[in-house]
């Protein structure tokens, strides 16, 4: 008999989900699965493991099977993984039933994928993905309704207009840079991967920092020395009328604003949404800009050609103009796989808050015509769009007002004599909550503490109110409805005792044990 007693502990890179956040997720998925299905996309499901071969070079930035990924191998020797993403799984699915399934074939999904990656503030290695993507067209029209649809599942998951920005790339014009700077040669391929990774930290460490990256290399602050690319300084120099003059002209009509954003760019500085003041993306400017540096490049030529259709489309199909949707050059998306269109979904500040804009990215995409043609040999077009659920989730969560509470109503029996009484209003308070499509619980305190530690109970509950049955309630046919969420806004307001005890009166009344489930009603109605 060991005395051995192992460590309750999670593992690092994963976390628990329970009530408010496992219900927000939940809601998240079906409303945005209900938008994909509105436009014509078929639900599929995936088994979380998929052989390791499966996934091959597109994990990120290895081609080993344990690398990136939660790997073993089975009874016959096999590598297997868990999925990284939808998506390999998806390309997977068409490969192995291609001849049975129309196309294009479209299709959404949903599910956790997991990474092994090292974790951090908004990174975990298990997480929801929430996809759809059409396999089988070429079209850049394709990648315009994948963008617009994107739109519409993030409102329909509760963001508003205002609060979310689609940003719009090219591999392509990437592409086409990379080679004007001189990097488009077989033996470039290494400098060219460093490049994109350098870029796509362009918003986290400001252009400073990553034309070190692009240099020699970057010493950061903790003394951790990153090589660079090794580029020269007139190859930074095309990158850089790439990344910074282009990505201000989105954003300024006039050219002379660019030493300004180029200066925020320096200090790591978030972007204003493009509704602010001087936010006026222009994407006939950007692409002109993106033609001096692409142009002579066809592979660059191509990606213009092709952004230029998906602004069109969805501009004039779709009013999704350049205030949610415009192109930046900086959007590069981590994985190998993209050939086309690349996209990307971050919520901003709206209305003074500054919850969301520091959650980013919530969900991207983009074009990727080789991860399904690998399997069959043949060419076959994809694009598609993943919403990161978890992180929409956290971000919404954080959004709503710190003292709003989504907890059930708790009924205290500060009284034991009473616990028939506090089981019947809770019985009465679900059934007017159901009557009256209120989307709310009821529960009866079951443990033995008394009213101080049952108050405190409902608080952590997150109850917006409390329903207390002591003595004097049992005798006069009362109940005291305490407004816990009216109780938190005065107490901070108040600014001495004698405020907080006026105050007090206006959060706790007794009424008519009849009355009590009209009471909570009004409360949860603001009222």
């Amino acid at each position: 008999m060991t005395d051995f007693k192992p460590k309750a502990r999670r593992p690092r890179g994963f976390v628990d989900r329970r009530g408010r956040t496992l219900a927000r997720e939940r809601e998240i998925v079906e409303k945005v699965l209900g938008v994909y299905e509105a436009w014509g996309f078929e639900r599929l499901e995936t088994s979380a493991f998929e052989y390791a071969d499966a996934l091959g070079k597109f994990l990120p930035d290895q081609d080993r099977p344990n690398e990136g990924v939660f790997a073993l191998i089975d009874d016959d020797e096999q590598w297997m993984a868990l999925r990284y993403d939808l998506t390999a799984p998806l390309a997977r699915f068409v490969a192995e039933n291609y001849d049975a399934l129309p196309k294009p074939y479209r299709r959404c999904a949903a599910g956790p994928v997991w990474r092994n990656e090292k974790p951090g503030p908004g990174r975990f290695r298990e997480f929801w993905q929430c996809d759809a993507d059409t396999v089988g067209a070429a079209s850049p029209a394709a990648d315009a309704e994948i963008i617009a649809m994107a739109g519409a599942a993030l409102e329909a998951a509760g963001v508003s207009r205002k609060s979310y920005r689609i940003k719009i790339n090219s591999r392509k014009i990437l592409d086409g840079a990379l080679e004007a700077a001189g990097l488009g040669d077989a033996e470039s391929a290494r400098s060219r991967l460093t490049v994109l990774r350098a870029i796509d930290k362009l918003d986290r460490l400001g252009w400073t920092e990553v034309s070190k990256l692009l240099g020699a290399g970057r010493l950061d602050d903790s003394g951790d020395f990153t090589p660079g690319a090794g580029l020269a300084s007139e190859q930074v120099a095309i990158l850089e009328a790439y990344i910074i003059a282009t990505h201000a002209l989105s954003f300024h009509k006039e050219t002379a604003q660019t030493d300004a954003l180029l200066k925020r760019r320096s200090e790591a500085s978030p972007i204003v949404n493009p509704e602010g003041e001087h936010a006026v993306p222009d994407s006939a400017m950007t692409l002109r800009a993106w033609a001096d540096v692409v142009g002579n490049t066809e592979t660059g030529r191509r990606g213009l050609d092709e952004l230029q259709m998906i602004v069109e489309i969805l501009r004039d199909s779709f009013d999704l103009g350049p205030s949610r949707g415009y192109l930046d050059g900086t959007v590069v998306r981590g994985l190998e796989y993209y050939t086309g269109a690349v996209f990307e979904a971050e919520l901003v500040a709206d209305a003074g808050s500054s919850h969301m804009s520091s959650m980013g990215s919530v969900g991207g995409g983009g074009r990727y015509d080789d991860l399904v043609s690998r399997f069959k040999g043949t060419p076959i077009p994809a694009t598609g769009f993943s919403v990161g659920v978890s992180r929409l989730a956290a971000a919404l969560t954080a959004q709503e007002d710190a003292l709003a509470s989504d907890g059930p109503v708790v009924v205290l029996p500060f009284d034991a004599a009473g616990m028939g009484d506090c089981m019947q209003i809770a019985a009465e308070l679900r059934a007017a909550f159901a009557a009256k499509g209120v989307k709310r619980g009821a529960e009866v305190y079951l443990g033995g503490s008394g009213p101080k530690a049952q108050l405190k109970y409902a608080d952590k509950r997150g109850a917006p109110a409390a329903v207390i049955v002591g003595g004097d309630e049992l005798a006069n046919g009362t109940v005291s409805i305490k407004n816990l969420r009216l109780g938190a806004e005065l107490a901070a307001k108040a600014e001495d005792r004698e405020a907080w005890t006026k105050a007090r009166d206006e959060v706790q009344v007794t009424v008519a044990r009849s009355e009590c489930a009209a009471r909570v009603l009004a409360i949860l109605a603001g009222n």
